[in-house]
């Protein structure tokens, strides 16, 4: 037998799991945030499945990677849901709208991003690492990684970084129907640069056999851009729902705290990507100019 809601379920008693609030404006403590977890580390899982799927001898089955995969972008998806839609959408205009809720939640979003600073910061890391070892044997059999979809791209996401700013000034200042332009265009650059990166994968792997297990270089590109690609996938996602709440009208010229957040991850994937150019892309390719040069000279 199913009880009636209380008024203490807020209306999500259909969503949850969820326990009691805690402090008000915040939400409910969850376990959405765990969920979501979860199918993070199925993704880091599937590619660790696809490694050991590789070569003459695989240790596992080549389907298991592919379904760990899919697995874990599932439920991932499913929590994110969850997690924002109970945090942030619901119920919004009977929550409070404190100052102080506001600078809690700019500094969570601040100490998440120095999380994501110090996962990235290692993966740089390792790459400088195996960079200080022989470039010929390093970068050998690496493509053509300069071209125009990269240069493309990166002009994409840098205007998207742009939009996203005059959005967030217009709804400071009241200004509904810029903000919602702003966040739209946002929205449909950042999908752009997913594709073209899906599509610079696709030229990789399939046209010049460039994949995870190239060599040296090649797991670290893949790991690094990989994901970056993630956490822009997990950008658009937040921006979407942004874009659904700013439809149902729940952005004021004095509520507008999400949008601050969102606009602080996307400005930081947004350095990371231009980071990731000059010393991944860029950085790959001048030892071949370098040792070009030092021929020509030397003729």
């Amino acid at each position: 037998m199913v009880s009636e809601e209380t008024p203490e379920d807020h209306g999500h008693g259909h969503h949850l799991p969820a326990v009691e609030d805690w402090p008000r404006g915040f939400g409910e403590a969850s376990w959405w945030p765990f969920v979501t977890a979860v199918g993070g580390t199925g993704i880091y899982l599937a590619a660790a499945l696809y490694i050991m799927s590789r070569g003459d001898n695989p240790a596992v089955d080549p389907l298991y990677g592919p379904a760990a995969m899919v697995s874990g972008v599932g439920i991932f998806l499913i929590g994110l849901y969850g997690w924002v839609y109970h945090a942030f959408v619901s119920h919004f205009w009977q929550r409070e709208g404190s100052q102080q809720s506001a600078t809690k939640l700019r500094f969570g979003m601040l100490a998440f991003l120095g999380s994501e600073l110090a996962t990235f910061g290692a993966l740089f890391g390792y790459y400088f690492y195996i960079r200080s070892g022989d470039w010929e044997s390093i970068f050998v059999g690496i493509p053509n990684l300069t071209g125009s979809l990269v240069l493309i791209n990166t002009s994409l996401l840098i205007l998207s970084s742009l939009t996203l700013h005059f959005a967030h000034v217009a709804i400071r200042n009241g200004n509904r129907r810029r903000f919602l332009l702003g966040l739209f265009t946002t929205l449909l650059l950042g999908f752009i640069f997913i594709g073209g990166q899906v599509y610079e994968y696709y030229e990789f792997i399939i046209h010049e056999g460039f994949t995870l297990t190239s060599g040296f270089f090649a797991s670290a590109f893949f790991g690094l851009t990989g994901l970056h690609g993630l956490h822009v996938s997990l950008g658009a996602v937040l921006l979407a729902v942004v874009m659904l709440r700013a439809l149902l009208g729940q952005y004021s010229a004095d509520r507008h705290v999400s949008v601050s957040t969102v606009s602080m991850y996307w400005h930081f994937v947004d350095v990371v990507w231009i980071f990731l150019v000059v010393v991944l892309y860029v950085g790959a390719e001048a030892p071949s100019i370098w040792q070009e040069t030092i021929k020509n000279e030397t003729a």
